[in-house]
């Protein structure tokens, strides 16, 4: 794993400046803890949100919409990861646990409305880059399916060529998604709305005191910029 690195490629933040990336290293996970208070209070604070403006109308969707027409997509087709888990969340009243570092970026994504991924590292060659596919990649689906990208879409690629996240926050694959076993992960989160560097400032701190109240860890984390695009780990 040594040499490992996270960044978004240059022509990205050339066709993006707006965008506020941060990331996290998050070490020494399991799968045992409950961490439901944590959980419940970030969905608190989504539910008030929802209460007086529907998911499609927050700032922050509004923001990916944009960015997804730009990319070719209908925004209410392909929807960015928090507002797929925010239309749920009102429907629903709540998100099924899946595992407690999952359940907390959810969570997270949720009161921000931004997407969070997180990906288990022992899946990732050498490095992790949001870029535009080129066709050849391989993506794999939750239901281990492999598919291509086409050529231009926004992906996150590894050195192997795997794209594990496709439509740059609509799908994560599930070849590096967080399992029972995981125990080394990065936990991403992009914002492109107007506040979106002070949000995601107050994200980066909030999820990091998260992690050390259920982990015990002290996890390393970074505001990426086109001038300083790249986090090593």
């Amino acid at each position: 794993m040594a040499g490992v690195y996270f960044q978004h490629a240059d022509e990205v933040w050339r066709d993006f400046p707006q965008l506020v990336p941060v990331a996290l290293l998050a070490e020494r996970i399991t799968g045992d803890p409950r961490p439901e208070e944590i959980i419940e209070r970030f969905e608190q604070r989504a539910s008030a949100r929802l209460a007086t403006t529907p998911a499609g109308q927050l700032p922050e969707i509004q923001a990916w919409r944009r960015v997804f027409t730009r990319m070719g997509l209908k925004p209410t087709q392909y929807r960015c990861a928090s507002e797929s888990l925010l239309r749920r969340f009102a429907k629903e009243g709540s998100l099924p646990r899946i595992h407690p570092l999952v359940d907390l970026c959810n969570a997270v994504s949720l009161a921000y409305a931004v997407p969070v991924a997180a990906f288990d590292l022992a899946a990732v060659t050498d490095h992790l880059e949001v870029r535009y596919a080129v066709g050849d990649e391989t993506y794999v689906t939750f239901g281990e399916t492999a598919e291509r990208p086409g050529a231009g879409e926004v992906i996150f690629a590894d050195g192997a060529g795997y794209a594990h996240a496709r439509r740059w926050s609509n799908r994560q694959s599930g070849r590096s998604a967080i399992r029972a076993g995981t125990g080394r992960a990065l936990i991403v989160a992009e914002g492109l709305h107007p506040s979106a560097a002070d949000d995601l400032a107050d994200l980066t701190s909030e999820l990091a005191d998260s992690l050390t109240k259920i982990w015990s860890i002290d996890p390393p984390t970074t505001v990426l910029s086109r001038t300083a695009p790249r986090f090593d780990f």
